[in-house]
């Protein structure tokens, strides 16, 4: 297609003298960002001017829409081909007009396709697998959080904070959710891309628009590739997957983004492939349902309100994780896995955890091992039905089997690294002092020897039962577990 005439498509019409700024030494026009690898191009360095890539998505979505009208039955594929027939075209016309590179052409045909079937400008970044967090502060500013605790600012996503709305509505339209949208009168939203990653954003309740794309960069891993990554070690690997095989009803608990989500996906893998179950999730983090391993899977996400009220005051339209508990119980689940909770939602949980069966599994959120009870009551009194301490205890104890707890040790503001790591494997034995929960510690760090991840210290009473599915309990005799060394702080352990 190349040397067609320049009047014969608009978009080919070069935009007017525009003031330039440098990046890295090199000019760029204003409204360009930089691409590197992330789009695929084997350079250094490639320069994508995104008004450029805009007005020939917007030509390609026009040819898209007269061509859908008039063939309304076409299929995907058949439309994405097209679509990228006009991308090429344009882009080789374009091309001829500005003298452009190969590497050039395709970071510009990657830059328009983004636009038009993925996340823009941000596919980049979550393309890179190195990339933990994106926080967005309005359309200009970005920073990128990688996970060796490294921040960077990148070119911008926007060229205002209307493009940039929009941009959010696209992903929530793009993600499934179209009954999610973000504006001043619904200002919050929170949902998950396909990829998994999850966002939240606020809007019209400070100076811009803000937002965090939170990335699970280990989205597949299996208790094994944890003992690689340093997370357990083989014998903590063999104990989490005897616990589950028992059928033991276990909590994940642990900071933010100690990596509480990456352990509960790792357990899953230990379901057989058959094992029937669902996950009930706020969004969906889990996607069990689509990992390739397992085909018995009810993946339930709950549902936001439409902003209205109905007769009883409640959001309409909105579906919540303890409505979803209910339809669920009836489709012959063999187990139920719960996301992580925050609210409300513990309800919910918790009636997973006594329904009667057992192997149910859940996660949330607590800063250390001994205040996980107190965040259970917590939350069960921010329960509309204002649940008690008492009650919250009670069937905690009566529910759970067992708590993991996943902590992190950030040392990247003196040089060293981010280690995530399982701390703890208490089990629960029943009601304790003042009604609490009474615990054996099956697992902690060994600290008197400088220590900081879970390291065996004594037989759990079930015992017997993860014998049973084939546990060697003689490895919880090894005081020091399987560690080669204490974990390589810069800041050592107290002794």
């Amino acid at each position: 297609m190349r040397g067609r005439p320049l009047h014969a498509n608009p978009i080919i019409a070069p935009p007017p003298q525009e003031q330039v700024h440098q990046t890295n030494g090199t000019s760029v026009p204003a409204g360009a960002a930089t691409s590197t690898q992330a789009l695929g191009v084997a350079t250094a360095q490639v320069t994508v001017d995104y008004r450029v890539a805009r007005d020939i998505a917007s030509q390609v979505a026009k040819q898209r829409e007269e061509v859908l009208k008039s063939q309304p039955g076409m299929d995907w594929a058949s439309e994405e081909q097209r679509c990228l027939n006009w991308i090429a075209e344009a882009v080789a016309l374009w091309s001829d007009a500005e003298a452009m590179t190969p590497q050039q052409d395709e970071a510009l045909r990657r830059a328009v396709y983004d636009i038009l079937f993925r996340a823009g400008r941000l596919q980049p970044y979550l393309d890179d697998d190195r990339v933990e967090d994106i926080i967005i502060q309005g359309p200009r500013e970005v920073w990128l959080d990688y996970g060796d605790g490294e921040r960077r600012q990148v070119p911008a996503i926007a060229d205002s904070e209307e493009e940039l709305l929009e941009l959010l509505r696209e992903l929530a339209r793009g993600s499934g959710h179209s009954e999610r949208t973000i504006s001043t009168a619904s200002p919050t939203l929170a949902l998950s891309l396909p990829d998994g990653s999850r966002l939240q954003a606020i809007t019209g309740l400070g100076p811009m628009t803000y937002a965090v794309i939170r990335r699970h960069r280990v989205s597949h891993a299996n208790l094994d590739d944890l003992v690689q990554l340093g997370t357990i070690d083989p014998i903590l690997r063999e104990f989490l997957g005897a616990a589950v095989r028992a059928e033991k009803n276990i909590m994940i608990a642990g900071k933010q983004k100690a990596g509480k989500t990456t352990l509960l996906r790792a357990m899953l893998k230990e379901f057989g492939p058959e094992t029937r179950f669902a996950t009930i999730q706020t969004e969906d983090e889990l996607f069990a349902h689509a990992d390739g391993y397992h085909r018995q899977v009810v993946s339930l996400v709950g549902r936001e309100s439409n902003g209205e009220k109905d007769a009883t005051g409640r959001g309409a339209g909105e579906v919540t994780l303890l409505d979803l508990m209910h339809p669920a119980l009836r489709m012959s689940l063999e187990r139920i896995v719960v996301g992580e909770v925050r609210g409300p939602e513990v309800v919910a949980m918790m009636q997973a955890l006594t329904n009667g069966s057992g192997g149910n599994l859940c996660t949330i959120h607590a800063r250390r091992p001994d205040i996980i009870f107190d965040r259970i009551a917590e939350l069960y009194a921010l329960a509309q039905e204002n649940l008690s301490e008492q009650l919250a205890y009670r069937q905690t104890a009566n529910g759970l089997d067992m708590i993991v707890y996943v902590d992190m040790t950030d040392e990247t503001q003196i040089g060293g690294r981010r280690h995530r790591y399982v701390s703890h494997v208490l089990e629960l034995t029943g009601i304790g002092e003042n009604g609490r929960p009474a615990t054996n510690e099956v697992f902690s760090p060994g600290l008197e020897f400088g220590e900081v991840r879970a390291v065996p210290r004594m037989d759990p009473g079930c015992i017997d039962d993860l014998r049973r599915v084939g546990f060697d309990s003689s490895l919880l005799q090894q005081p020091y577990g399987a560690w080669p060394a204490p974990l390589p702080l810069k800041v050592g352990v107290s002794r």
